[in-house]
């Protein structure tokens, strides 16, 4: 991982557990089994969903992000290792919330008596709220389990690296659902007093955060403002190199593009986007962009005969912070195979700039 993103990965670990503690210090002088699970249960479940919100945030591919990370491969960096984060964090949780269960299994301890309602639980507006919420206690376990065991499988699915492309892109979506679930089951489920704590402040902004990106995810919103309409121009296939080059003619809409960044493409609606290094400079009299691009897999390898001239897609960007934007007089560039093709856009740009 590279620098920043290790500082915001670590950075929101350490904040929330810093804000935890601060909550909860200075614990009781007698910790039973029962009161220790209750504390672990309530910091994981803080880690757990302070990840997965962040994770969920990036899954919108926020712009203002993307110069402090250094561009949108590198916040997909990120929101993996924080999706990995989140799904230790919940099955950490789970294991702590089963833990008496299994140990009273296994005959190592007595079953705990289940404490009764706080005195007054209706003397104020704030114990109102709780002794509302106290209401759902049932219905947020249960629905808690359930997006518990659909978020481990689709993460678990996302980071086994000969899923299918396709299928990854539509059942990923399904987690946004699961998020939600467990945002229900959060604001049910946490301490109440936590909510009155910076803890509480910041998990709800959190929450509200994560929740608001997986409406825009499940709307399909995601970089709805970045996408143009355009139509294959012309297609040339080099078949000995398994390469292929694609000319796209651009609709209203697209605001130019920096050499070195790429776009996500949308030949075919049942296939989703895909990401695509940008071979070609920008040129606003002439709107027209190229990819270059390598059979690799099941996707690209069918391109040459599933694309052809004429057809209708959609591209979405540009994204990207591997530009060439610095004050260097001389620049090395050191690339192999398809991992030329920014080099080849920042060429055809110097060789448009007068004196370059």
């Amino acid at each position: 991982m590279l620098r920043k993103i290790k500082i915001a990965l670590w950075g929101l670990m350490t904040g929330l557990s810093a804000l935890w503690l601060l909550a909860n210090l200075p614990f009781p002088e007698s910790l039973t089994v029962i009161s220790v699970r209750n504390l672990l249960v309530q910091f994981s479940g803080v880690i757990g969903m302070g990840a997965m919100s962040v994770a969920m945030m990036l899954a919108v591919r926020p712009v203002w992000l993307e110069p402090w990370l250094g561009g949108l491969d590198k916040s997909y960096r990120l929101h993996k290792w924080l999706g990995i984060a989140g799904l230790s964090a919940a099955i950490f949780h789970w294991a702590a919330v089963n833990a008496p269960k299994w140990a009273v299994t296994l005959g190592l301890m007595t079953a705990p008596e289940r404490g009764a309602p706080p005195a007054g639980a209706e003397a104020t507006d704030i114990v109102t709220i709780e002794s509302f919420l106290r209401g759902f206690r049932g219905i947020a376990e249960g629905l808690g389990e359930k997006a518990f065991y659909v978020a481990v499988l689709l993460i678990a699915l996302a980071l086994i690296k000969w899923f299918p492309y396709r299928w990854f892109a539509k059942t990923h979506l399904f987690i946004a659902v699961a998020y939600l679930v467990l945002v229900f089951h959060s604001v049910v489920l946490m301490d109440f007093a936590a909510w009155t704590q910076p803890i509480g402040t910041v998990t709800g902004l959190l929450l509200l955060t994560g929740t608001i990106s997986a409406v825009i995810v499940l709307t399909r919103q995601v970089g709805k403002r970045r996408k143009v309409d355009c139509i294959v121009e012309d297609q040339h296939s080099f078949a000995d190199m398994g390469v292929l080059e694609t000319t796209i003619r651009l609709e209203d809409g697209w605001k130019g593009h920096k050499s070195g960044q790429f776009a996500f493409v949308t030949f075919d609606k049942n296939e989703g986007a895909h990401p695509f290094t940008i071979a070609s400079a920008w040129d606003a009299d002439d709107p027209r962009i190229m990819f270059i691009t390598k059979g690799l897999g099941d996707y690209t390898d069918l391109l040459p005969k599933q694309v052809q001239p004429g057809a209708k897609a959609t591209v979405e960007g540009p994204y990207g912070g591997f530009t060439f934007d610095d004050t260097a007089p001389r620049q090395i560039w050191v690339g192999g195979g398809i991992g030329i093709t920014p080099f080849i856009a920042r060429m055809k740009q110097l060789g448009r700039t007068p004196g370059s």
